[in-house]
């Protein structure tokens, strides 16, 4: 069994209409099906499923950062509510949504705890890989799981050496034909709540290879080890691989490196889109602090700090970058729709990538900025632990330092100026 050195989120409630996942799991904990997942009609159905959990997620989104108290509950009850068929079409049983639909969406979770939001993107992206391999074996052997509620989960890159670089054998046996992994990855984002891992290892030959296997399968171990300064919760730590066993139909074809796919812009719109619900999520917390705890300086005009003039000015300065930032990741989400309507061409997903680095750079700023601005509504207590506004930055600071935003305005600017495209890496 896989061993994980977790809690869950004890402090997050049990929804009346979709039951959470057991609260309290010990390690070598696996976060099984808790009901039947009954897909929506249509994304409209999906968000206001999705609407009714959010204040309940956001209100606990503090407090489990603070003590770490990995949200297991609200990931599984936001797969039960349907959330991975989104993109799913309809001759597949799926409601069909675009990718501005999913986006919306995600913004909505990411304003309302950006840890759970950052983590929920490698099921998204599986389904989107899915979509855009186009192998009707794969997709026949995969969208059951996804339409079931099953959460997918990715160990990604590896430390040591150039970045990027894969050293995670799989290997075949001879005479029984069978395969096995084994290596050792990091970032692995969302892997502790799913009940699949998707990884990339080099094959006999020196190939790149896709493999999905069930985080229960023996010889898998994640290790929730991740420290960084935010997004504490997003289990993006250690994935070891000793001699897992992978079936013939958990291989995956790889997708070429030296072409466009719709796949890497999505990948770094999804972060964009985490940062603006940051972004959000400090001005949500800037209107509260202001409104419960603070009070005017001793000089202020104002005998309320909601009435002082700078207060207000600042509040509207976090909107302002709140509102562009969601503006951006929409307006890319749709780049994203046109090239998909388009077939995507090189041409559409070169459109795309630009499009998209653009909102991340922006999104970048703009989550930043409204973490900054935060303390400007009040005094010396909005820094004080209890209320945590630091985390505001700290999750924007890390999100960000995924894959430097310079690389992202440099590669626009040089599109603009001499026509070059922007690598086909999966940064863009």
């Amino acid at each position: 069994m896989s061993h994980t050195s977790t809690t869950a989120d004890r402090a997050s409630p049990t929804p009346t209409a979709l039951r959470a996942a057991p609260a309290t799991p010990e390690p070598g904990f696996v976060p099984h099906r808790t009901g039947v997942v009954q897909v929506p009609g249509d994304a409209a159905e999906l968000r206001a499923r999705i609407k009714v959990l959010l204040p309940e997620i956001a209100a606990g989104a503090s407090h489990r950062e603070r003590s770490r108290q990995l949200p297991y509950a609200w990931i599984r009850t936001l797969a039960e509510a349907g959330l991975f068929t989104l993109r799913i079409p309809r001759q597949h049983g799926g409601p069909g949504g675009t990718v501005r639909d999913l986006f919306e969406l995600l913004l909505d979770i990411a304003a309302a705890d950006s840890n759970i939001a950052q983590a929920l993107r490698p099921g998204f992206g599986f389904v989107e890989s899915l979509l855009a391999a186009g192998d009707a074996a794969q997709l026949q052997h995969w969208l059951p799981h996804l339409l079931d509620g099953e959460i997918f989960g990715n160990a990604g890159w590896e430390r040591g050496g150039p970045n990027g670089q894969i050293t995670a054998r799989i290997t075949q046996d001879p005479h029984t034909g069978q395969r096995h992994i084994t290596g050792t990855k990091f970032y692995s984002t969302g892997a502790l709540y799913a009940d699949w891992v998707s990884s990339f290892a080099l094959d006999d030959s020196g190939q790149e290879t896709g493999f999905v296997v069930p985080r229960a399968r023996p010889g898998l171990d994640l290790v929730d080890d991740f420290d960084a300064i935010g997004q504490h919760l997003t289990a993006s730590g250690t994935t070891v691989f000793t001699q897992v066993e992978v079936q013939p139909q958990e291989i995956r074809p790889s997708m070429p490196r030296d072409r466009r796919s719709p796949l890497p812009p999505y990948y770094q719109l999804v972060l964009a889109a985490v940062e603006a619900g940051i972004a959000r999520n400090a001005l949500n917390d800037a209107i509260a602090f202001t409104r419960e705890h603070a009070r005017p300086i001793k000089h202020s005009t104002a005998t309320r700090s909601v009435d002082d003039p700078y207060v207000q000015e600042t509040v509207g300065q976090i909107a302002a970058q709140a509102y562009a930032a969601e503006g951006a990741v929409l307006r890319a989400a749709l780049a994203i729709d046109a090239a998909w309507h388009a077939g995507l061409t090189q041409e559409a997903l070169t459109t795309a990538s630009i499009e998209v680095a653009q909102a991340q750079h922006f999104a970048v700023q703009a989550a930043l900025k409204a973490a900054e601005l935060v303390f400007d509504v009040a005094g010396a207590t909005a820094t004080l632990r209890t209320h945590n506004l630091d985390r505001h930055w700290r999750n924007a600071r890390t999100v960000a330092n995924h894959n430097p935003r310079q690389w992202k305005a440099a590669a626009v600017g040089n599109w603009l100026l001499t026509g070059t495209q922007p690598p086909t890496s999966g940064l863009f």
